[in-house]
């Protein structure tokens, strides 16, 4: 079927269904007509007339009933069945209103009556080629049939009056079939317009709601898709929302570029759709997450179609050749388990998302109540430690790293310590993960390189300053620039400021570390590797990047897996650390035999309370004169 003929079709059943609006004034042109025919009856007493005025009321009754009782807009209808069903009425209505009329004449009824008749003949004929113009062929039969038969009586009665009616009756119908299909124009094009104006806002709102990389609903079609799910769903009926988080989408942009980005994207949303169950919404939320939404039975088969979905993505990516390791971060909640309405599920499975990617990623995280408040309890902790950075109620503590075999502070450790004013002191392993979540560990790390290096500026030149950095510190904009500052505010020359960083760091960005480490190395500034054995413990990490000191896990030292196989691993890593010219730190000292025990194995450095807890910076300096007076006593003694 061409386009054109489509389009005369849709029109067609558009203006077929007009025929049958407004069963009102049907209803009413039909009274009228029935009611002059049955006066004209009266008053002739004619038996013909009374048959024709029977039939024509029976007709009138049938059509109205039809136009009230019938549904013309209901999809299943057939427009040329409707058409034709109307055409029969019509037809025969405006062929016994004309023929009646036109018998009134030729009968030589009184005027009056002849004019009841004929004046409605005349007036039903113009009114229905405006109403019905929709259908010309409908209108423009109906006026004939109405009109042709008066025409014809007039101008068989011969005399000048009934001639110069005939005359103008006659040319009463083109003009109204002129107007019929002016009319009909005029309703094709507006019917036509709506109709692509239609199409055009369904287009318009298809592109609003669809995500133009993968073909899924955006944001707005979820939004769209969920409400329409929620309204059909029964009080039995469980809903399961799956958030997830792509974990390595980023270094795949980056590395990679963007249109490899994409087409990752495009083929994690055709996984998603092939492993989503059928009538199962599946959105690009933005960025690199999705969200698969369906309905489950029960929990557990939620849980089931949770580890299909992971697995499914985690499945390695080729493409172009590169094989892509992308796994993904999921949290699930489900209605009305976990919520009452589609807001709080959806916080719920972002919640739960969230715990999923600090717990390790790669892994599914269900909801559980006691996530809401561990939250409330972060974000309390990260407003009171952004108004402590402001109240100067954090202090810098230094722990020092000694020398095993000299005994003498090498290094400090610069710890951070938080003294509540309401609350006391806060554990760091409370408000640092809090602070690394939201961001406030990049102006908590400044500010703390900034004290110890002021600090460390007034040491002995042999003692060094260590520094932890959080991986987000690192990846901040100007992480590095910032660094360089503060030393340099402080007078510090570079080589007195170690920054140690753990294995994590190198997991997540490796290619921005990387000119991290160089444009800082470069300066002087040196770089330790702590926390070694609780990790990946990769060799590539030490051969790759400029360590100077690797730092083994307090675990090995002291805890209840001491024993001979961690000892054999501290002589390891000490001898690996000889081989490469670097410091080996041994944390976690408390006793006498746990020193002799790692300086035996050949690590140089020792850190713990054996030695010192950590301690403020005037104690940090008292502990420093002390050792050079000692020092000099004994040389004086000497």
């Amino acid at each position: 079927m061409k386009a054109g003929d489509a389009l005369d079709g849709r029109v067609r059943g558009k203006l077929v269904t007009s025929l049958y609006t407004q069963p009102a004034s049907l209803a009413i042109g039909a009274f009228c007509g029935v009611g002059s025919a049955w006066a004209v009856t009266y008053y002739s007493a004619n038996p013909y007339l009374l048959g024709a005025t029977v039939l024509l009321t029976a007709i009138a009754v049938l059509r109205v009933a039809t136009a009230t009782r019938l549904e013309p807009d209901r999809e299943d209808r057939d427009a040329k069945r409707l058409e034709l069903w109307y055409e029969a009425g019509a037809f025969s209505f405006a062929f016994l209103v004309g023929a009646i009329a036109a018998a009134t004449i030729s009968l030589d009824l009184d005027p009056g009556v002849q004019l009841i008749m004929v004046s409605y003949a005349i007036a039903y004929a113009a009114a229905i080629a405006a109403r019905n113009a929709g259908r010309p062929m409908i209108a423009i039969g109906q006026l004939f049939l109405a009109l042709l038969p008066l025409i014809i009586v007039c101008a068989l009665e011969g005399d000048v009056v009934h001639g110069i009616m005939a005359v103008t009756t006659f040319l009463l119908l083109p003009a109204m079939v002129s107007i019929t299909f002016n009319v009909f124009d005029v309703l094709r094009e507006s019917i036509a317009a709506a109709e692509t104006s239609q199409k055009m806002a369904d287009k318009m709102r298809d592109l609003a709601r669809t995500d133009v990389v993968t073909g899924l609903s955006n944001r707005a079609g979820l939004n769209h898709e969920m409400v329409e799910k929620l309204m059909t769903m029964g009080d039995k009926d469980k809903l399961a929302l799956f958030w997830l988080d792509l974990d390595k989408f980023k270094e795949v942009n980056d590395t990679l570029g963007h249109p490899v980005g994409d087409r990752v994207l495009s083929e994690v949303a055709r996984r998603l759709r092939e492993v989503a169950p059928d009538g199962a919404t599946v959105a690009r939320f933005g960025g690199d997450e999705f969200i698969v939404a369906c309905d489950v039975v029960s929990r557990a088969a939620s849980e089931e179609l949770a580890t299909r979905l992971l697995e499914t993505i985690s499945t390695p990516f080729r493409i172009d050749g590169e094989l892509l390791d992308i796994g993904t971060s999921m949290g699930v909640a489900l209605l009305p388990d976990d919520g009452s309405d589609l807001d709080a599920v959806m916080q719920g499975a972002d919640l739960s998302l969230y715990h999923a990617k600090v717990n390790g990623r790669n892994q599914i995280s269900f909801f559980d109540a006691s996530m809401t408040r561990n939250l409330m309890r972060r974000k309390e902790i990260e407003a009171e430690l952004r108004a402590a950075l402001q109240r100067d109620e954090l202090s810098i503590f230094f722990q020092p790293i000694v020398d095993l075999e000299t005994g003498r502070i090498r290094t400090f450790e610069a710890l951070v310590r938080w003294f509540h004013p309401e609350k006391g002191e806060m554990k760091p392993d409370e408000f640092i993960p809090v602070a690394e979540e939201t961001g406030v560990i990049i102006t908590l790390g400044n500010w703390i390189t900034t004290q110890a290096a002021k600090a460390a500026a007034c040491w002995p030149e042999d003692v060094t300053i260590a520094v932890n950095l959080s991986p987000v510190q690192i990846r901040a904009p100007g992480s590095a620039l910032g660094i360089l500052n503060a030393i340099k505010e402080a007078k510090l020359d570079p080589s007195r400021l170690e920054l140690e960083v753990t294995e994590s760091l190198f997991l997540d960005d490796n290619r921005h570390t990387t000119r991290f480490i160089e444009q800082l190395a470069a300066e002087g500034v040196r770089f330790a590797l702590d926390d070694f054995g609780t990790g990946y413990s990769s060799l590539g990490y030490i051969n790759k990047f400029p360590f100077k000191k690797i730092k083994v896990d307090r675990s090995f030292v002291s805890g209840p897996n001491v024993g001979r196989k961690s000892d054999a691993i501290i002589r390891a890593v000490a001898e690996l650390g000889s081989q490469l010219e670097m410091d080996i730190v041994a944390e976690g000292l408390e006793t006498i035999e746990q020193v002799n025990v790692v300086r035996d194995a050949g690590c140089t450095l020792g850190q713990g309370y054996y030695f010192s807890r950590a301690v403020p910076d005037y104690l940090a300096a008292t502990l420093l004169t002390q050792e050079r007076q000692k020092d000099r006593s004994i040389r004086m003694a000497g």
